[in-house]
């Protein structure tokens, strides 16, 4: 038994009631084995698209959270994708994420050695240039030491958090490079991954569009 969770992405006509019926079509055939269950159910309702999917430019976000069999999914996929008001979902491996929109920070704590601060400032204004405004503190100091930063560390970074991701992706859209945000490469991986996926979900464009 493993957790996962589902985003559904279905046409913006359909209401919360509309949308409850066929998640209890879909997720019986899901939650089959013994044992499965569903955990967590968000409506997150009509929100603007990134991008128009199936010609729509709004979707109704529905998330759901459920332990299954991996051997169920393929026939529940099937069925997914013989929906037509499902413009699009995604479904993966649960590591914790809330089903809002949010990451999971950690606890903030003063610094430790007041001795450091002139120095950090000094880092700080070094690097200004290359850290966009309020990044959150997975940004370190350049020269292996820790930087001083403001606001709570993220323990756990939700693909369906578009804030923090927006941080890290510059006006043409595209991911910033390790060398600039300076965080760690594990850090860096899942911004990758989490980017990805927000952008399938049509959370994130692809491409930064501007009017001329």
């Amino acid at each position: 038994m493993r957790n996962y969770e589902v985003v559904y992405i279905f046409h913006p006509m359909l209401d919360e009631d509309a949308v409850n019926k066929k998640l209890d079509r879909f997720l019986p055939i899901a939650t089959a084995a013994e044992g499965a269950e569903v955990t967590e159910l968000d409506h997150w309702g009509v929100r603007q698209l990134a991008y128009q999917v199936k010609d729509q430019s709004q979707g109704y976000y529905a998330v759901v959270q459920f332990t299954a069999e991996p051997s169920d999914l393929a026939e529940f996929e099937r069925i997914l994708k013989l929906d037509d008001d499902l413009l699009r979902y995604l479904v993966v491996l649960s590591e914790g994420e809330p089903t809002t929109g949010m990451s999971i920070l950690a606890e903030v704590h003063e610094s430790e050695d007041d001795d450091e601060d002139e120095d950090d400032d000094e880092d700080e204004e070094e690097d200004e240039d290359d850290f966009p405004a309020g990044s959150p503190p997975e940004f370190s100091g350049g020269r292996g030491k820790r930087r001083r930063v403001d606001g709570p560390r993220v323990e756990l970074l939700n693909y369906k958090d578009v804030r923090t991701l927006s941080r890290f992706v510059t006006e043409q859209g595209k991911i910033l490079p390790k060398r600039t945000t300076k965080v760690t490469a594990r850090f860096q991986r899942q911004l990758g991954s989490a980017v990805k996926r927000a952008r399938y979900l049509a959370l994130l464009p692809y491409i930064q569009k501007h009017d001329g």
